[in-house]
């Protein structure tokens, strides 16, 4: 998913997901955009990018690639743009689905592996990672090897301590899917909206949005088993979302690569 604006980086105008974690290098090529990281680690397959903000940069920065570009006609919400993939992934011919952003560069291609492998015992799997603190993440409360629930922060933080200090594994935001199971409750999702305040503008407007963790949620009602695994290394799930996290991640890179 690479639809949305990025909110939190004040000076990026563009998409961030087309930031380089080597901006100084003088090949394009070797500036390693986001994006670009992502893609090279994915398994083989047919892929779909959802886009939005900055659209034709993105498709421009990745016009060389076999995608199929998906645009999310509004802005609102990460299962908002799974449902705006929903031809996209009924007309092709792939029975399992990896769910990923497009500001987490450093997932590595054995998790991704690891995520679709799952499926041969789970409808979905969820990404987790196991932080030395968990800020304000959503978390997994579960049961044995399945997810019960992802609780937000909003309500997990209000939990009894002892409850709270049992939550260790938070959600990445990357998921597989079977192509069967995510098919099937796409209209579930697309009845569940929630109204979110968001500062559009210079004001604080309600803003109709889908999330995934909603399709979660109505897979675990129905019955469906959703499955976790948990990355080795939390800076393997480090989004970009803020300039501080954008530094951040740029040194990363640079200690893995000696640069």
């Amino acid at each position: 998913m690479a639809a949305g604006r990025g909110s939190r980086m004040k000076a990026q105008s563009g998409n961030k997901t087309l930031l380089p974690l080597m901006p100084e290098a003088p090949d394009p090529a070797q500036r390693r955009l986001l994006l670009m990281e992502i893609l090279d680690s994915l398994p083989p397959g047919p892929r779909g990018l959802v886009v939005h903000h900055g659209k034709q940069e993105v498709m421009t920065a990745t016009g060389h690639l076999p995608l199929t570009y998906i645009e999310q006609p509004v802005l609102n919400g990460t299962g908002g743009a799974i449902l705006a993939a929903a031809d996209f992934i009924r007309q092709t011919d792939c029975q399992r689905w990896i769910i990923t952003m497009g500001d987490v560069p450093f997932v590595r291609p054995a998790t991704y592996r690891r995520l679709v492998a799952g499926l041969a015992f789970s409808d979905m799997v969820v990404l987790g990672f196991c932080p030395a603190d968990k800020k304000q993440y959503g978390v997994l409360e579960i049961d044995g090897e399945t997810v019960r629930r992802i609780t937000e922060w909003k309500y997990w933080k209000d939990y009894p301590t002892e409850r709270r200090a049992a939550l260790k594994i938070c959600n990445a935001g990357i998921y597989a899917v079977r192509r069967e199971a995510l098919l099937a409750f796409l209209p579930t999702l697309a009845a569940s909206p929630q109204v979110v305040h968001k500062q559009v503008d210079g004001q604080m407007r309600p803003i109709e949005e889908y999330f995934i963790t909603d399709l979660v949620a109505a897979m675990v009602e129905a019955g469906r088993r959703v499955a976790y695994l948990t990355t080795e290394d939390e800076n393997e799930t480090m989004g970009v979302d803020d300039p501080e996290a954008l530094a951040a991640a740029r040194a990363l890179y640079r200690r893995r690569n000696r640069r």
